[in-house]
Formats: structure tokens, sequence, C-alpha cells
């Protein structure tokens, strides 16, 4: 997308993407994303197409939102359900995938544990009175031709983090998670977008065991191939004239 770069009017385009509406809809789609990568590896047809919610990505906005912006944690419908085949969770859920009382239960149980644990609570909350930390930051920036978002869960400017939080079904397998949900692109891309370190506060639901894990620069590597590979096939399906995504096949070895 062409835009304009003048310092006043990207702080507009900053300001504009703190809205979730618009970071998320229409005006938010005008930016590449970590989540995009996704899609551009699978079926870069799809780019444009709204992404199916799963439970995961449900709970994990739901943990999110009660550590960071607890204030807002009423948007999220909660069922009184065993399971998602009752007929009261199809009532009120409407199609939709909305949380059961029990993952909720288990959500707050995780949030308890993460903000009692003093390392933890001193990156989210800081650990001075005053402490320069923001929450929920949005940033654009252009990256070998193409503009990208983000938007950050905790900046923490005393120390120069970016600190993540996630919730995983198990903290022994949490390095597969993160190379198969591209969390190693995230990285990568925020580093850039906001200049310091980033780091991943991880709560594991089964056990509620927490690990804070670093990046290495194998890590980051890893991401940024993943950031060029996306790249090249946005480049390919939306910037080539005359391209026609029906003729193209992929070459490949067995």
């Amino acid at each position: 997308m062409d835009l304009d770069t003048s310092p006043n009017q990207r702080q507009r385009i900053i300001d504009k993407l703190r809205d979730d509406e618009n970071y998320y809809g229409e005006f938010g789609s005008k930016f590449l994303s970590n989540s995009n990568i996704k899609t551009l590896f699978e079926n870069p047809l799809a780019l444009r197409e709204p992404t199916e919610k799963t439970v995961a990505m449900v709970m994990g906005g739901y943990l999110h939102t009660v550590i960071l912006e607890p204030n807002k944690i009423d948007k999220f419908k909660i069922v009184e359900a065993s399971t998602r085949n009752t007929k009261a969770y199809k009532e009120i859920s409407q199609g939709e995938i909305v949380l059961l009382q029990h993952e909720v239960d288990i959500l707050h149980e995780l949030k308890d544990v993460i903000m009692r644990n003093n390392l933890c609570n001193s990156l989210i909350r800081g650990d001075r009175e005053g402490a320069s930390i923001e929450y929920e930051v949005p940033a654009v920036m252009e990256h070998n031709g193409l503009w990208w978002k983000g938007k950050a869960d905790v900046l923490n400017h005393d120390e120069g983090l970016i600190v993540d939080v996630k919730s995983t079904s198990s903290l022994d397998t949490f390095r597969f998670s993160a190379d198969r949900y591209n969390y190693d692109s995230q990285a990568f891309l925020y580093k850039k977008l906001f200049g310091y370190d980033f780091i991943f506060v991880v709560a594991d639901k089964t056990t509620k065991k927490i690990a804070i894990f670093e990046c290495s620069q194998a890590f980051l590597d890893r991401g940024e191939r993943k950031v060029e590979k996306a790249s090249d096939i946005y480049e390919l399906y939306y910037k080539t004239p005359d391209f026609d995504p029906y003729q193209y096949i992929e070459m490949l070895t067995l």
C-alpha cells in the first residue's frame, strides 16, 4: 500500500490502530501482520478472508484481557455448560465459539499464578511506582517494500522488553508450538517494530507452571526467513502484473 510516511501521519495511523475494530477490521487489513503468514503459506488467495477463531485463540484472548485490560472482560460470552454439545451452549453461542465456565476458571487460575510470581509481575506491571509500561501498543513499519503492523501485549520501557503472554497445553512442547504457530516470525517482526528484545511469559494450562522463554538469534533468524518467504508469496500473488494463481504450480521433490 502507498502510505504517507510523515511522522504526524504515521502517529495518526498508530492512534487509529489502538482501537481493536480498526486494528482487526478493514483499516488494519491494509497492513500485513504475523497472523497473515500462516495464510500466505497455506492458501494465499484467502488472505483477506475472515479468520475462523479456535477455542485456543479465544482462551488466549481472554487471558490477555484479564491480565492486561480487565475493564474489557465483559466482551466475552461465558456459558455454564459442561461441553459445547449441550443445548445451553448452542443457544447462547449462536454459532460462535464462546468460553465454558470451567475454561474461564482455569484462565483465572493462570492469571493468578502469573501475577503472583514476582518476576512475571515486575515484567508486566513494573517493579516500581510510576514504571514506564504500556499495554496493547500498536506499531507499523515498512519492511522490504511492504507495510506490516503489530500490537505488543506489554512494552516494558524500563527493561527494554516486549513481553508476550501465552498459554499452552504443555511447556515441554512449547518450542514446537512456537514453530507451528509462527511465534518466531512474531518475535522477529516485533523486535523490528518496537526496537526491544522479545520474551514470552508462558503458563501451562494443565500443570499451572510458568516459564519465560527468551529468543535466541537462531529463533529470530528462522522468523526472518518466514517473513521473507511470506513477503515473496505476497509479492507474487498480489503485486505481480498478470499473475494467474490458477496456472501456478509448485515443483517439489519427494
